[in-house]
């Protein structure tokens, strides 16, 4: 067979669509190029990096038409660090697209005909992120360095000021590194699996500006351990931005495996107890190492805000909160509902649901820790028929037999939440078995970045 492109050669296309993570696509006699940042409309001279059989993938050498909703993106290292790819582009358009790639995958995938609705935009999308992850690590001119791994390897781009991050768990992160560079102590190296340090990892709550550090380290040893919780601490002091919030507790994880997986199974408290609490509207919510909270609580409360409303509950409900993490969806249904059952498969996040219930004066409330798969059974066994059940999945969505569980139930309505809407789309597919989608609304949770968040609304058929 052969291809209408080489590699290393340039070719002038037609950028005619943008695809799912925001890179535009172009086509030479029906053969499908993906290219980096692109955007829908533009012409472009290219040059193809790579080919395959199917497609092929190039950048752009020349923007020879260009979009009227290209913009100079504000981030230096955007198109290395894979962080936030949709910089070049109008925020408002950003929003276009996103609803266009979830109605895309919605056409190709139900039976009905659903129209998304407008992506509900952020009303100031910076700096949003309660949650910091970054890798640590030396970089070619053997500098100790923190950021995020570049685009599909592991190799870190050093970040001075990302736009989506909160600024303290930056400058507390710079704090962090400037201590150990300079008092020698190495840091973790993934080839030899020698070294200490090996992320940074920083929660905050935004509401209460209370600060969670936790130091992974590769074992329980950590050189000179107690000077840096000290130098942290006195950090807090002394530099503008971090005197705003309260360091609350600093956590030593220690996690010795050869994995991807940023946390270990242990943690030790180095200072504090271990925890953080932020609020959701009037709602109080305590935060643990291990425990998932939502990055951006600014569009979280807009997120559940919208899918209670879309529940269109009348009081006398009896729920179901699978995935339900920390409690946070559970406890702002449980006061427009008789009884809510909380299904999680992390222990820490169904201890710290539990307290979050007590710490709300919430009583008609259960949580029960186990697999959605297994674990769901049993509740229905105690609860009896749901009246409504809300899903919040992790990004490969439900599996076959929760699925089928949910068909036999048959709650009158089923709000399913997703970060990741190709799953989405493809559960909804397996429940239009019973259930009418009435209504899918994105919710940019992720401003700039490929990702979106999505409530879909399931109705029961009458027969």
């Amino acid at each position: 067979m052969e291809l209408p492109v080489e590699k290393n050669k340039e070719y002038v296309v037609d950028i005619i669509d943008n695809g799912y993570e925001g890179e535009g696509i172009a086509k030479i006699d029906g053969y499908t190029i993906f290219v980096f940042g692109a955007i829908k409309g533009e012409k472009c001279k290219i040059l193809i990096l790579k080919v395959t059989n199917s497609h092929a993938f190039g950048k752009i050498i020349e923007i020879i038409n260009k979009s009227p909703v290209r913009v100079n993106p504000d981030c230096s290292t955007y198109k290395r660090c894979g962080g936030c790819y949709l910089r070049h582009i109008e925020y408002k358009e950003t929003l276009k697209m996103k609803q266009n790639v979830v109605q895309n995958l919605v056409n190709k995938t139900l039976n009905e005909n659903v129209i998304v609705e407008k992506t509900i935009e952020m009303e100031n999308p910076v700096h949003y992120r309660n949650k910091a992850q970054y890798p640590v690590g030396v970089n070619k001119e053997g500098k100790i360095v923190f950021g995020i791994f570049a685009n599909r390897s592991h190799e870190i781009i050093q970040i001075d000021n990302c736009f989506i991050q909160n600024k303290a768990s930056q400058i507390l992160a710079k704090e962090i590194i400037e201590f150990i560079s300079q008092n020698n102590i190495k840091v973790y190296n993934e080839k030899t699996r020698s070294g200490f340090l090996r992320h940074i990892v920083i929660k905050i709550g935004l509401k209460t500006k209370e600060i969670m550090c936790i130091l992974v380290n590769n074992g329980e040893n950590l050189p000179k351990e107690t000077e840096l919780i000290n130098h942290i601490k006195q950090a807090f002091v002394n530099k503008e931005e971090l005197q705003k919030y309260t360091l609350k507790t600093i956590i030593k994880n220690v996690n010795t495996k050869n994995t991807n997986v940023i946390l270990g199974s242990k943690n030790i408290i180095l200072y504090g107890d271990g925890y953080i609490y932020d609020k959701l509207e009037n709602y109080t919510f305590k935060i643990s190492p291990m425990s998932f909270y939502q990055t951006n609580p600014i569009q979280t409360e807009i997120l559940y805000n919208k899918a209670i409303e879309f529940a269109n509950l009348k009081g006398n409900e009896t729920i179901l909160d699978l995935y339900c993490g920390i409690g946070t969806i559970g406890i702002f249904t449980s006061n427009k509902a008789k009884k809510v059952y909380g299904i999680e498969i992390v222990e820490d996040a169904v201890k710290d649901a539990i307290e979050n219930a007590k710490l709300n004066n919430i009583q008609n409330i259960e949580f029960l820790c186990g697999d959605v798969e297994k674990t769901l059974q049993e509740v229905l066994n105690r609860s009896g028929k749901p009246d409504v059940i809300f899903v919040d999945p992790p990004r490969r969505g439900l599996d076959n037999v929760t699925i089928s569980n949910m068909l036999k139930t048959e709650p009158i309505r089923i709000i399913y939440i997703s970060c990741n809407p190709a799953t989405m789309v493809r559960d909804l597919r397996m429940l239009e078995e019973k259930y009418e989608v009435s209504k899918i609304q994105p919710v940019d949770m992720f401003p700039y970045t490929q990702h979106v968040e999505c409530i879909a609304v399931l109705e029961l058929r009458k027969i």
